[in-house]
């Protein structure tokens, strides 16, 4: 299994790269966060990797995010929330879509209301300490990422296909 961690770790290596990547390239384009640029990588994991390879990538990558390139920031803690949010996000779909038998929509929209579900929460959670009403933060972190979600639907049953049917090792499932 050796050339197995080594794939995943490759994989895994590449999705925390988009992860900076991406919103860099989404502010250039003046669409900035509305679209979740740093999740979008992070939930695509959650059909390629194990489960525990989802749950680390997608918990580390935006704090590698927010010390690299300062986006998200750490303080508002915006990173601790992605961060939060990209774990559950990949975790649930990693462990769905084997649970499901490898079908992409079941898991794909547990996973997405679960990613949201936990960034409304710990929003609703970190609003008072920072001065800002609860019920107001939550809902604007939600209608603000309501382009994500559309992008997120659009975008990863397609990543998702085009991996199952490519001829990669690097995307060949071996679990």
């Amino acid at each position: 299994m050796p050339h197995e961690r080594l794939r995943l770790l490759i994989l895994n290596a590449l999705v925390t790269a988009l992860a900076l990547v991406l919103p860099a390239a989404f502010h250039l384009l003046g669409l900035g966060s509305r679209f979740l640029p740093l999740l979008l990588p992070l939930l695509v994991n959650g059909f390629l990797s194990p489960m525990r390879w989802a749950l680390l990538t997608g918990a580390l990558a935006p704090v590698a995010s927010a010390v690299a390139t300062g986006m998200p920031p750490l303080y508002p803690p915006l990173a601790l929330v992605l961060s939060a949010e990209g774990m559950v996000m990949g975790g649930v779909a990693a462990a769905l879509y084997r649970a499901c038998g490898r079908r992409v929509w079941p898991a794909l929209i547990v996973a997405v209301v679960c990613g949201r579900a936990t960034a409304f929460m710990l929003s609703w959670l970190l609003a008072k300490p920072l001065g800002l009403p609860p019920a107001m933060a939550g809902a604007a972190l939600l209608v603000q990422g309501l382009p994500g979600v559309a992008l997120q639907l659009a975008v990863v049953p397609l990543v998702v296909r085009a991996a199952k049917t490519g001829r990669s090792l690097l995307l060949s499932h071996a679990d």
